[in-house]
């Protein structure tokens, strides 16, 4: 399986804004793909849901009460099924719970409704008594993302979407019960074409098309080889931004074929749910990880870029009081995101 990240592709090549980036795309995915693995690390959470059976022992050796069972790093949105010793429990047997008593996920404990006649048992032996059906993981908030341009059975891997600003190389997104992990983009003809002509000139930031509302502002077209970040629309005029992405800037005639880079290549089946046919027009929902931790996920894989583009020489001081350079406000945000969402260690006592 693919590793979620927390941030998009696009959106730490927007934030370098260099040229040099451009064409950078290993650099930039590895950075991104530690920088979410060490948000991780920091908060001891993962901010994205997976559906899953885990198994804990009952007696588990936790000093707690014998109708709660701490869930530890196993952190719960929703449960489907608790199963103790082979036996189902009934939804009334059993309820969520997290340690400040918010009803919201993520839930840290699930306990017995003393009012129901249910207890957690062994069997034959503690080993693997309780098996829980759930998501897991710190949140699963959601906001829209287009909708899919075509059909798609249960194999493709290629998909073909209405909005290429929506969604990002490394987001989650989700059709119906199955979520895909994006892991990269091409383009795809928009059936526009220019309907003015442009010329090479960084100052010439009007594209006149037939339709603007085939558009939307973030998404980036390409046309020739030149391609264009659309900051506004006005009607059929797109405000962009010229050279984009390190690409050239260039003279364009009325009637060019305009390209957005629709077709997304995904991960099918991701986080334990199954791949499965969807209807054209279905619409997309992308994961979205609470605002500090992608800001700190993006914080963190452009420092990771800059330094291995300076090969860590980045370095300030001198002698024995030399060290690496790390911005204050970097430091800053990783103890906001500490302190908001660090899951520290305890005593799982009653």
């Amino acid at each position: 399986m693919t590793e979620p990240w927390y941030i998009t592709r696009e959106a730490v090549k927007a934030a370098l804004d260099v040229p040099e980036t451009a064409r950078s795309n290993t650099l930039v995915d590895r950075s991104i793909g530690s920088g979410s693995r060490a948000v991780e690390g920091l908060t001891h959470r993962r901010f994205y849901p997976e559906l899953a059976v885990r198994y804990f022992d009952w007696p588990n050796g936790q000093y707690a009460m014998p109708w709660r069972l701490w869930l530890g790093p196993n952190e719960l949105i929703s449960v489907s099924a608790v199963v103790v010793a082979g036996v189902t429990l009934a939804d009334s047997d059993f309820i969520l719970r997290r340690s400040d008593d918010r009803d919201e996920p993520p839930y840290t404990h699930v306990e017995i409704n003393l009012a129901s006649s249910a207890a957690f048992s062994a069997g034959d032996t503690h080993q693997r008594q309780i098996a829980i059906t759930g998501s897991y993981g710190h949140s699963a908030d959601e906001a829209p993302a287009g909708t899919l341009a075509e059909a798609l059975d249960a194999s493709e891997t290629s998909v073909d979407v209405s909005d290429s600003a929506a969604v990002g190389i490394g987001d989650i997104i989700r059709a119906g019960d199955e979520r895909m992990i994006v892991t990269g983009k091409s383009q795809l003809d928009t059936g526009q074409n220019l309907a003015g002509d442009l010329t090479a000139q960084a100052g010439g930031t009007t594209v006149s098309v037939a339709s603007g509302t085939a558009f939307t502002p973030g998404e980036t077209i390409l046309i020739g080889g030149e391609r264009m970040l659309i900051e506004d629309i006005a009607g059929n005029t797109l405000i962009v931004k010229r050279a984009w992405d390190g690409s050239t800037l260039a003279a364009h005639s009325t009637g060019a074929d305009i390209y957005a880079p629709r077709t997304l290549v995904v991960e099918r089946g991701a986080l334990g749910t199954t791949a499965a046919a969807h209807d054209s027009a279905a619409v997309l929902y992308r994961h979205e990880p609470p605002s500090l931790v992608r800001q700190l996920a993006l914080a963190e894989a452009l420092n990771n870029t800059l330094q291995a583009t300076s090969s860590y020489a980045r370095l300030i001081g001198g002698l024995e009081s030399q060290k690496e350079l790390i911005g204050r406000g970097l430091a800053d945000l990783r103890d906001q995101v500490r302190i908001r969402y660090a899951r520290g260690p305890r005593l799982e006592a009653v």
